[in-house]
């Protein structure tokens, strides 16, 4: 992630808790008011309403959940290419600079050129053109090669 989608992310997580806090702070402000005032009026115990939270708690709380998931998305990196043909030319044309982050960092599964297996594997065995060879050598005696 960029330093411009941390702070963004930082600031809504800041907004989050102070909107959190707020809100723990409200209803223990509530329940503390509602049960002095109730040991006031009467000696019976009455169940006490349930307040809802002040709009600017609401609107707080909204606003920081949207800066988080703004900063969030800001710092994805770039999404790859579903098709596999597509993202090995990518491979192969761009290299390991096509796929580091922000950090200037390989990404971890980047992997080289996903053809280098089917490049590297041996071509097709004729087996009777071995049968044949293996014939003829044994027509010939089937010594075996001199080593070295």
């Amino acid at each position: 992630m960029t330093w411009l989608s941390k702070s963004i992310t930082g600031l809504g997580l800041m907004f989050l808790a102070h909107a959190c806090y707020s809100a723990h702070e409200h209803s223990i402000l509530q329940s503390t008011s509602t049960a002095h005032l109730s040991s006031i009026t009467s000696h019976t115990p009455t169940p006490s309403p349930v307040a809802s939270l002040p709009i600017d708690i609401s609107i707080e709380t909204i606003v920081a959940l949207f800066t988080v998931c703004l900063g969030l998305v800001l710092g994805t990196p770039e999404l790859r290419p579903i098709q596999w043909r597509v993202w090995a030319g990518q491979i192969e044309r761009e290299g390991e600079k096509g796929f580091t982050n922000a950090d200037g960092e390989v990404d971890k599964d980047y992997m080289g050129n996903p053809f280098r297996v089917l490049e590297s594997r041996p071509g097709f065995v004729d087996i009777r053109k071995q049968r044949s060879e293996f014939a003829a050598w044994v027509r010939e005696g089937g010594a075996p090669a001199p080593k070295g």
